[in-house]
């Protein structure tokens, strides 16, 4: 199984160490021709206007939109997330996404860079009990269409219930970044969502 790593800006080098962790094929991903070669996509965390500017100057906007609406398994981790939702709310009128998941996120939800935290989060679908995520200027998800299964939600604190993983039919996404974990269960339960798509 080959898995691309979108590789413009962002924690790239994070997430290719987890899927080699879990048994694929991981390599980054720069220029449409490199896309071509991938069975599936990761869109790291980063920063979203950066990464939808370096997506469109690369010449990767429109390849990633068309591979999604084709049924490419994609998975999204905080600006990756942004990058894969319907609508963001408080982006750059002119940042562009891929539009593949029909939900609208709110950017930087949680707040600034000082605001980050840590926090346990319970996902449906993976096992292991709560995940410790870690939230980095993250997004929330806002409101989600018919199609979208929430799949978790902070669990306390301030931010409790607030939908923070998603995922609709091949497409994954998270606010936080399970790639700064060591818990690789969110990679691995992509790879087996890749496998099924297979």
């Amino acid at each position: 199984m080959n898995i691309g790593v979108l590789a413009l800006q962002g924690d790239v080098r994070e997430h290719l160490a987890a899927l080699a962790e879990s048994d694929v094929l991981a390599r980054p991903i720069r220029r449409p021709e490199e896309l071509a070669d991938v069975e599936a996509l990761v869109v790291p965390g980063g920063e979203s206007t950066t990464i939808s500017n370096l997506a469109v100057a690369f010449g990767l906007l429109e390849p990633i939109r068309a591979r999604i609406a084709a049924g490419m398994p994609v998975y999204g981790s905080c600006a990756g997330m942004i990058m894969l939702a319907g609508a963001v709310l408080d982006g750059r009128p002119d940042q562009e996404s891929f539009h593949g998941i029909d939900m609208t996120v709110r950017r930087n939800a949680f707040g600034r860079q000082v605001d980050s935290f840590e926090a346990e989060v319970a996902i449906d679908d993976i096992a292991g009990g709560d995940f410790h995520a870690v939230f980095i200027r993250a997004p929330w998800v806002e409101k989600v269409g018919d199609d979208v299964r929430v799949l978790g939600r902070v669990n306390d604190g301030p931010a409790a219930g607030r939908i923070v993983a998603v995922r609709q039919g091949n497409l994954l996404a998270t606010a936080f970044h399970p790639e700064l974990t060591g818990d690789l269960r969110v990679h691995r339960y992509f790879v087996e969502m890749v496998r099924q798509a297979a």
